[in-house]
């Protein structure tokens, strides 16, 4: 039997003496993962919105906290503040939306049949293409089966109940983030074993908080205002509900891409209804689609510039994976996740490849590309 051997400094065994995990525990890990975000999305969700909210209002705290008023009693004023603000929107919405959803049915009819008259000539291409294939294969058509859904009551009244359990979790959960403050950061900190991840714990949660903070502050100013002009543009061009059309607007851009096509959709089929001139219709979305583009190529690199520093690429897959895993209120909370794994990830050496691919391209690569 060859004897061991000393292990010298330069040998490549003393440079990799880390065990790591088969490929397939790793594989199996991330299934895992996934399995558990998805199916796990109604406890996830109210937790993700409330430490979204918390990085947002967290910096009131402290501000308020200067002027002598105790983090709970701040945070009891903020989430009240927060919670009224809302509400009182809801409210003054309330009414424009149930009417313009009681005229949904009929809407969507009359839509229908003006767009059957701008895709006839198609509809006559599809039904010369069928009538051919049913003669060389002959008419043999396929039985139908209807299955029958759960009917739209219990579907509302499910959802209704399921959205005022998220709400009422989201705002208790908010309120005792704030109130804690730094209570869990100092908890981290403390079971960290040295100096130097303690720092780097602390100026991560630093970093994370001012990005998300300044990123929503940011963009919620920038919707408002491009909901106020849409809005008066709408006003000028004779569109009913105004106000109702810039508050869709305020909301859906907080989700980058979706938020944009679905506004034009929505404002198509309503506009195709109020007015009789297809070109006048047209104006309506055509206007949303000039004020978003001047929105997100003039007014949002001034305000927002590389604070996220998200290139599109990884923000697409980013925003199609959270709406893949939590639907719609996934898509909400994707760019901010994003920017925070982000920024972890440029903070821990394990994971900075991750973090380089998740970054805009810098100013040598874009010199690199131009040579």
């Amino acid at each position: 039997m060859e004897p061991l051997r000393p292990v010298h400094e330069g040998d490549w065994s003393s440079r990799d003496v880390t065990p790591r995990a088969p490929a397939s525990i790793r594989v199996l890990g991330v299934l895992a993962l996934l399995y558990t975000l998805y199916f796990a999305r109604a406890f996830l969700l109210p937790i993700a919105f409330a430490v979204l909210f918390n990085f947002l209002l967290s910096p009131a705290v402290r501000a308020l906290a200067r002027f002598g008023i105790r983090p709970p009693v701040a945070a009891g004023i903020l989430v009240l503040a927060t919670v009224a603000g809302l509400s009182l929107s809801a409210v003054s919405l309330a009414r424009p939306v149930q009417q313009w959803v009681a005229r949904a049915p009929a809407t969507f009819a009359t839509a229908q049949e003006r767009l059957r008259g701008l895709m006839r000539p198609i509809e006559r291409v599809k039904q010369t293409a069928e009538q051919v294939e049913r003669a060389a294969t002959g008419d043999s058509r396929p039985t139908e089966v209807v299955v029958r859904g759960p009917s739209l009551t219990s579907r509302i009244f499910g959802t209704t109940q399921r959205l005022v359990a998220a709400l009422l979790q989201t705002v208790i959960l908010l309120y005792f983030l704030l109130a804690s403050g730094d209570l869990f950061l100092q908890k981290v900190i403390k079971l960290l074993p040295n100096v130097r991840e303690k720092q780097t714990a602390v100026r991560v949660a630093r970093q994370t908080e001012h990005s998300i903070s300044t990123y929503l502050l940011t963009t919620a100013l920038m919707n408002v205002g491009e909901g106020v002009v849409l809005a008066i543009v709408l006003a000028l061009l004779g569109m009913p509900n105004p106000v109702l059309w810039g508050v869709m607007t305020v909301v859906l851009e907080f989700i980058p891409y979706i938020g944009a096509t679905i506004v034009t959709g929505v404002l198509a089929i309503a506009a195709l209804t109020t007015f009789e001139s297809a070109g006048h219709a047209l104006l309506v979305p055509l206007s949303f689609v000039l004020i978003n583009v001047l929105q997100g190529n003039i007014v949002s690199p001034l305000l927002l510039g590389s604070r996220l520093a998200l290139n599109p690429v990884a923000l697409f897959v980013g925003l199609a994976f959270w709406f893949w895993i939590w639907g719609i209120a996934g898509a909400f909370v994707a760019v901010p996740m994003l920017a925070a794994f982000k920024i972890v990830c440029d903070h821990v050496p394990s994971l900075h490849s991750i973090g380089e691919f998740l970054g805009q391209r810098d100013e040598r690569e874009r010199r690199a590309i131009v040579r």
